[in-house]
């Protein structure tokens, strides 16, 4: 046997790794040994697979997945190390939303109502009838982001033909949207023209279930949040303080829950205020 070659044992010895994590690694494609006997199926490594075989474990040590752990050791140094920047960045912002998370339960868990800090300023306004038109989908919290903003973009852009954008869009909660929970949420767009609009929705016919319909006038109490706070769970805190002064002032839910985005969301810093949290009430 060569001298460069070790056995299996020898070198998780030395990689300090079991063989179970070395047999992962060479089914997973991440680590092959250098020499497989063909008769006993033994595996042996050389000295020089070592360095790898510890990048790997401790990138696995960031809970990294295997998939992206697989990116990061086939790529070369500059690149690998963008992957991992990258990869970090998310984890880090996973963190922040956790802590706010746990920040926002231990205040439930301890009976402080989200209105007692004063954060949500609650207030009604009067909205006239409008003509809007929409698109519905089941979805889950996850995918609620993504969505809204296409689904926005594409009624944005079909206002177009429908006399143009007459209003804030808006989502509407017709259920929850949760982890567990798909709704549906609908995004809306009032549009100018209620004749061209029904034009294109009937042009559109079941595409993203669209539809055009006319929204009665109504009152809303909202609270306005900043792009920060569009962010799970601070918007969950805003809603269920609109929800607590609808009781207080003796005022009945008269509708689903909605988002009315009057800001442009791209060129908006965190801090700015870009979004109503809103409750239709009597």
């Amino acid at each position: 046997m060569d001298e460069e070659l070790l056995t299996i044992g020898a070198f998780a010895a030395r990689a300090r790794l079991s063989a179970k994590a070395l047999r992962l690694y060479d089914r997973l494609g991440l680590l092959a040994p250098a020499q497989v006997d063909e008769v006993s199926g033994y595996r042996y490594y050389r000295a020089g697979q070592v360095e790898r075989a510890r990048l790997v474990a401790l990138l696995r040590r960031l809970d990294m997945p295997l998939a992206q752990v697989a990116e990061v050791v086939r790529a070369d140094g500059p690149k690998a190390a963008g992957l991992l920047a990258a990869y970090w960045a998310e984890v880090e912002t996973r963190i922040a939303g956790q802590r706010t998370l746990v920040d926002y339960l231990r205040g439930r868990l301890s009976g402080r109502s989200p209105g007692m800090d004063g954060r949500f300023v609650v207030e009604t306004v009067d909205v006239p009838e409008q003509v809007v038109i929409t698109e519905k989908r089941h979805t889950l919290a996850d995918e609620l982001p993504a969505w809204i903003g296409a689904s926005l973009g594409r009624l944005e852009e079909a206002a177009r033909a429908c006399g143009g954008v007459a209003g804030a869009p808006f989502v509407v909660y017709h259920s929850e949207v949760s982890m567990e929970s798909d709704g549906p949420a609908e995004a809306c767009v009032p549009v100018a023209d209620e004749a061209a609009a029904r034009v294109w929705a009937e042009r559109r016919g079941r595409a993203w279930e669209t539809a055009v319909r006319v929204q009665p006038a109504q009152r809303l109490a909202y609270a306005r949040i900043t792009k920060a706070q569009v962010a799970h769970p601070q918007i969950m805190a805003a809603f269920e303080a609109v929800e607590e002064w609808i009781t207080e002032q003796g005022l009945v839910q008269a509708g689903p829950c909605r988002e009315v985005y009057f800001a442009e969301w791209d060129s908006a810093g965190a801090q700015d205020p870009v979004c109503d949290v809103a409750f239709p009430v009597r």
